[in-house]
This record gives structure tokens, sequence and C-alpha cells, in this order.
């Protein structure tokens, strides 16, 4: 069960110091969690937990793709190993580790991708991800995670430390505006329906639920009900879900800090076509690379804002019409 805020704010707490904070804190009760790291353990804001468990703790350097294949090792020893790079890393440079050493081998294995999409601002188009998902989503049996604020990220890093398998979890560093109220429990591979509507459904994930959410309020001036779905799981996809919204609304926009080309925009489309097809508008990078500039910037730049989601939804509405 999860409830959400009536106001949202940005949170105090930057995003890489609950994800420290939750795996310090699993730690202490399982010794069989491990961290590694590429050379950024100050960035992911790792420093308390390599302090605290030396042991337990591995920077492999700049050397991700040899990182992914120690996470496989130490799986294979018993171990539970979360790995973290920037997401450009740790997708297109790790690709094949992950499918052989981690997928093929059946291994327990957690890749976090930090600065996601334009969150990687300053860092420029080298290392800004618009393909992260998109490269591992024809993995197959890894799971798929965006989480949007810092309530669905600790619960997720917990559940996680239980389960068995390959999951890619795609995570801002700094601060996201809150959206989950304390206490709010999350089932991976369901999207949580954050407002009811009928007239359009908006599907949206990480940075982007924000956008989503302030873009229903504007539609509903203009007497437009609009459905918002937070989709923090972009495979396995929750196809009862995306039916249930296609019977409700019969028309869709998906908002993702993500190229369009096979993102959450394609997941869903390919869900509805295999169920019930409807009008679908994609917000999201029309196949770009990213380049330097504020968050801000790059948002208007590529698109993804409340207008844009917006004028996707008047359209979509159109279009079923």
């Amino acid at each position: 069960m999860f409830t959400i805020h009536d106001v949202f704010e940005k949170n105090p707490r930057m995003m890489r110091e609950v994800y420290c904070d939750t795996l310090l804190d699993l730690a202490i009760g399982n010794e069989d969690i491990v961290a590694l790291d590429a050379d950024l353990v100050s960035s992911s804001g790792m420093k308390p937990f390599f302090q605290r468990f030396p042991d337990r703790a591995f920077n492999c350097g700049v050397a991700e793709a040899n990182m992914i294949g120690v996470a496989a090792g130490l799986s294979a020893m018993g171990k539970v190993p979360f790995a973290h790079t920037f997401g450009c890393f740790a997708s297109r440079r790790v690709c094949d580790q992950i499918m052989i050493s981690a997928a093929y081998a059946k291994q327990n294995v957690r890749i976090v991708g930090s600065d996601p999409g334009v969150t990687a601002a300053y860092n420029g188009g080298t290392h800004m991800p618009f393909e992260d998902m998109g490269v591992l989503r024809s993995i197959p049996e890894i799971t798929l995670i965006e989480p949007a604020d810092n309530v669905i990220l600790e619960d997720i890093i917990r559940q996680l430390a239980s389960l068995y398998g390959v999951f890619y979890i795609r995570m801002a560093r700094k601060n996201a505006v809150s959206i989950y109220q304390e206490g709010s429990n999350f089932h991976i591979g369901r999207g949580n329906t954050l407002v009811d509507g009928t007239d359009v459904t908006i599907f949206a994930s990480g940075i982007m639920v924000y956008e989503a959410l302030k873009a229903a309020s504007i539609l509903q001036t203009d007497d437009i009900s609009a459905r918002i779905v937070d989709m923090f799981t972009w495979k396995p996809i929750d196809s009862e879900l995306v039916d249930n919204c296609a019977r409700i609304t019969g028309a869709f926009v998906t908002a993702e800090n993500h190229n369009i080309i096979g993102g959450l925009g394609s997941a869903i489309a390919e869900a509805s076509a295999k169920i019930r097809p409807v009008p679908i508008e994609m917000v999201g990078v029309k196949d770009r690379f990213g380049q330097v500039g504020t968050e801000d910037f790059l948002r208007e730049e590529y698109e993804l804002t409340a207008a844009d989601i917006v004028a996707a939804a008047k359209r979509a509405i159109e279009r079923k019409g």
C-alpha cells in the first residue's frame, strides 16, 4: 500500500544518501551484502559503507565490465552484490557481462545506474544515458526499475536484499521531489495509480512522475480527467494495469527521461498492442544524443516538461475520437 503527498516538494536528502544508508542498515543484519563501485565512491555517496565494511566493499576502478564480472563471482559464492556506476557505464559498457556473466549464468546481481538522462546535466552527452533501459530491456529475465523518490527507492533496495535475479535500478543521485509518504510499500512489477481519471492515462517514471502530476492539474482546468500511473517497473511491465487503463480511458501518454525508442513508451505500446490497442503519444527524447546544460534547460530542450505532457494528452484524446 502507498500514499502520496498533497504537496510535492524536493526532499533535502539526496537519493544517493538513501541508497547508502539503506544498504548500511541491511548490511548490519546480513553479512552477505556487498557493495561494488567503479571509482565513484564519493559520487555515489557510498563512503560511509566503505568505511564501515571495508572487507565487504570493493572499488573496482574505471573497469566497469570487470566490476560486473566480480559481482557475478561474488554471487556465485553466495554473496548479495550491489554494483554501482553511472547509468551510461552500467548499461552500454557492461551489456555483455550483464548478459552472460550475470543473467545467462543465473546469478544474483543488482546493478545501480545513476544520473539517468538529463539528470547527468553538466557531465554532458557522453555521460547522459537516454538508452540504458532500452539497451538492457532485451536481456532475458532481467528486472528494470526506476524509482521516483526516496521512499520508493528505499523500499525497493530493501526488497532486493532478499530477492534473487538480475536487477537494474535507474536512480537519480541528487534531490528528488517527494511523491510518496513514509511507510509506503511497493510491489515490483506492478504500477502505482496515483490519480484516477477517465479521459487519458499518463504512464510515467522517475523524474517524469512529478511532471505528469503537474500535467494532470493543468488538464483538469480544461475539464480533462487524466489518470496518472507511476510505472516504476519497466520490465516486467504491468500488462494487467495497461489493459485496465486502456479499458477505462482509451488513450495513453507515456513520459520518460529516456529515448522513446526501446524505452517505457515502447514497453507500454507493446503491451497495449497485444491486449487492447489505443492511441499512444510518447513524451521522451526523440532519438537524440545528450549535451551539457542545466537540468532545467535540458528538460525544455528535450521536451520533458508538464506542458509537453499536456499537449501529448490532448493529441491522444483527439485521436481517440
